[in-house]
């Protein structure tokens, strides 16, 4: 399937439905998952109609938007999403706009909050697995920061990695609900998010999450729920689902998972 999708849908809520005849920009990098996956899911699970821009016009496009001096709001890095005239950056803030246009978040305005509150800290264990394998900094090479990475790694593997998913299993739990799901009884951007945070972790931390699921079924559950959904699986199984690989946020490197 192209890259570039276009085609009609209801956007819920009625009030969209210009989004009918017009794609969503989506401003990430080609090669990676990155950040901007989280972006992807949610567009893909709503079936809008994206343009990845970077991947359909190559990455000068990307970079004329990024480096526009005259933006009036200008994101210090991608992803971001121009929607019409309106550009957005930060992934949570993405989310948080596309979350009521897509049917992927509840009307009430604390709902709202709160699925944006568990997005903010998938956000925070994502910042906290890539510092894994750049500690130092991110303008260095991995090679350049193996000794500090392997100590930052094992902190995140042995406290951190426990305490997020536990908070997370704790989330689900106390969901009024139901464990399904992370926020009220429908899907919502973040069930893709935490789908998402599993499946890069897996990746990375093969082993430590092996270990470490175990204690907690219900995350294994939703993330099966959200692999199953027809949009997702089909994206899953396509070429618009870029690799996991060593230049993204999620890298594995053995010496990381002891």
């Amino acid at each position: 399937m192209p890259l570039a999708i276009r085609w009609r849908f209801r956007v819920p809520g009625g009030p969209h439905r210009r989004h009918a005849v017009m794609a969503y920009e989506l401003y990430y990098w080609p090669g990676i998952q990155g950040r901007g996956e989280f972006v992807r899911l949610a567009l893909e699970e709503a079936g809008a109609p994206y343009v990845d821009v970077a991947r359909v016009r190559g990455v000068g496009a990307l970079m004329r938007v990024w480096e526009d001096e005259k933006a009036l709001t200008p994101s210090f890095a991608p992803p971001f999403l121009r929607d019409g005239r309106l550009t957005i950056g930060q992934t949570a803030n993405v989310l948080l706009y596309l979350g009521g246009r897509l049917g992927l978040a509840p009307k009430s305005e604390t709902g709202r909050l709160w699925t944006h509150q568990v997005q903010l800290t998938i956000a925070d264990v994502v910042v906290e697995a890539h510092d894994t394998h750049h500690p130092v900094g991110g303008d260095l090479y991995y090679e350049d920061q193996k000794r500090e990475a392997k100590r930052r790694a094992e902190q995140f593997r042995t406290n951190r990695l426990p305490l997020f998913l536990g908070w997370f299993d704790r989330v689900l739990a106390a969901n009024p609900g139901g464990e399904k799901h992370l926020v009220g009884a429908r899907l919502t951007y973040a069930d893709l998010s935490l789908f998402q945070l599993i499946e890069g972790l897996r990746y990375a931390f093969p082993e430590a999450m092996r270990r470490t699921e175990r204690k907690y079924p219900r995350l294994g559950a939703l993330h099966d729920m959200v692999a199953a959904r027809p949009r997702i699986a089909a994206y899953l199984a396509s070429d618009r689902r870029i690799p996991f690989n060593e230049d993204g946020i999620f890298r594995h490197y053995r010496e990381l998972d002891a």
